[in-house]
């Protein structure tokens, strides 16, 4: 009988051993991003991906005291509503997911994001201006950057101080360029500044058609609401056709790459300028060590929303650590998570101190203006800042 039991006892002993060793595998943690990571915007995208990578791997540490592991999955949303979509009926189908970090582009992440909130996901964007993002009022959504509708209104503002009265509207049709040159349209006539024109395209190539009835108006500005990869050819080819005035866009603009596109000519007239939710890195307080371990661990200085994805993943990460100590250090619901997302009070991030109103939206957001200042893509950080405003939303 005693062999029996000595016999019994180490394989009980073993089991209960590995039935505590599987149950640590189950506590996994997974963080998402929706970016595109292919593509002409993968340049943007793939370094809000990049950042909150770096994020998950520097902050993860007090969920990992907890027993959880934590794992990045990472989706390519191609800066397409559909995409974007069907990837987040894939990101709420895994009970892992208590979380996730993106999009670039306004137009991908309001259709995704009706599949957040329906499952309950908590989303915080480092880059979505488009005012639809928290004007619905859902609870898991939030953003740490400004509004199109406070961003549209500074452009025409600067506009209105550099002296223009007149200006053309161009934008990409997309949710986030119609919506951003909307508003800088509707600030503009209260600024006094004669709209001579407001029209949207696709067009990436050729603009011959579109700039005919721009030069004849003769418009002291020309103002774009998208994406680089578009207003960059446009500003070449109307300054190639003899625009001497002032070439203005949005914080679409804002890639090494559009100097890749335009070349010299975004210098000359009288230059070339974007506004912004996102400056440069290296102009918030504590990015130092964020840029050094950036370009150390993936080959290149940060792009624009790399630093505010790091704090997305940082603020979900706290998030999910208040919670899950809230629920005695068991796998915290997705609900709970949300909660504790909107419950953060001054987040100290890198980008700044972060606290949500009742929409999701910043108590303040940074805004700026930024000058292009050379042609040089390596120099795209170094570009001159105009103009610094904090702005709070609209009630």
């Amino acid at each position: 009988m005693n062999k029996t039991v000595s016999f019994v006892a180490p394989v009980v002993a073993t089991l209960c051993l590995l039935i505590a060793g599987c149950s640590k595998e189950q506590k996994v943690i997974k963080i998402a991003t929706q970016s595109p990571l292919s593509g002409a915007l993968s340049v943007i995208g793939s370094d809000i991906k990049s950042g909150a990578q770096l994020g998950m791997e520097q902050l993860s540490e007090p969920l990992t005291k907890l027993g959880f592991k934590v794992e990045l999955a990472p989706f390519d949303d191609q800066a397409n509503p559909d995409t974007g979509v069907a990837n987040a009926k894939a990101i709420v189908s895994d009970p892992a997911v208590l979380g996730i970090v993106g999009h670039y582009n306004s137009g991908v992440q309001i259709p995704s994001s009706e599949e957040y909130h329906a499952a309950g996901l908590s989303n915080v964007s480092p880059a979505n201006t488009n005012p639809k993002v928290t004007e619905r009022g859902y609870p898991e959504i939030n953003r740490i950057c400004g509004r199109d509708d406070v961003q549209g209104a500074v452009g025409a503002q600067f506009a209105k101080s550099k002296g223009i009265k007149s200006a053309y509207v161009l934008h990409d049709k997309s949710a986030y360029g119609q919506g951003i040159a909307e508003y800088f349209q509707k600030e503009g006539l209260v600024q006094g500044i004669k709209i001579a024109g407001f029209a949207g395209t696709e067009e990436k190539a050729n603009f011959d058609a579109i700039l005919s009835p721009i030069l004849s108006s003769k418009p002291e500005c020309i103002y774009f609401g998208g994406m680089f990869d578009q207003a960059a050819v446009l500003f070449k080819q109307a300054r190639q056709k003899g625009f001497k005035g002032l070439c203005l866009s949005d914080d679409g603009f804002d890639s090494a790459d559009a100097t890749k596109i335009g070349g010299d000519v975004l210098l000359e007239g009288a230059g070339t300028y974007f506004s912004t939710v996102s400056g440069p890195a290296n102009v918030y307080p504590d990015t130092a060590k964020f840029i050094a371990d950036f370009k150390a661990k993936f080959g290149n200085n940060p792009q624009p929303f790399a630093a505010q994805s790091y704090d997305c993943a940082g603020i979900l990460l706290k998030a999910i650590e208040n919670a899950a100590n809230e629920a005695g250090g068991k796998m915290p619901t997705r609900e709970a998570v949300s909660k504790a997302v909107r419950a953060l009070k001054d987040y100290h991030g890198i980008t700044g101190t972060i606290t949500f109103n009742g929409k999701g939206d910043l108590a303040k957001a940074k805004y700026f203006i930024i000058q292009v200042t050379s042609a040089d893509p390596a120099k795209w950080a170094s570009n001159r800042i105009d103009t610094t405003l904090d702005v709070a939303p609209p009630q």
